[in-house]
């Protein structure tokens, strides 16, 4: 079973985890109706994907 030498201390360890930090999510406008959405996902709004209407709803 493996246990660890010497403690490790809490700078070692925080230094170990600083690139264990979460990233915005990266978010883009719908081009069709310029709302705030995920990027490669269908728009909340008006149902558009990459120039198609994929829920059949809102026809302009």
């Amino acid at each position: 079973m493996a246990v660890p030498r010497n403690r490790v201390s809490n700078a070692r360890k925080n230094s170990r985890r600083a690139h264990h930090a979460q990233k915005p999510k990266n978010i883009v406008a719908c081009p069709k109706c310029s709302v705030a959405k995920l990027p490669h996902a269908a728009c909340s709004s008006c149902g558009h994907y990459k120039g198609r209407n994929l829920l059949g709803e809102n026809e302009e």
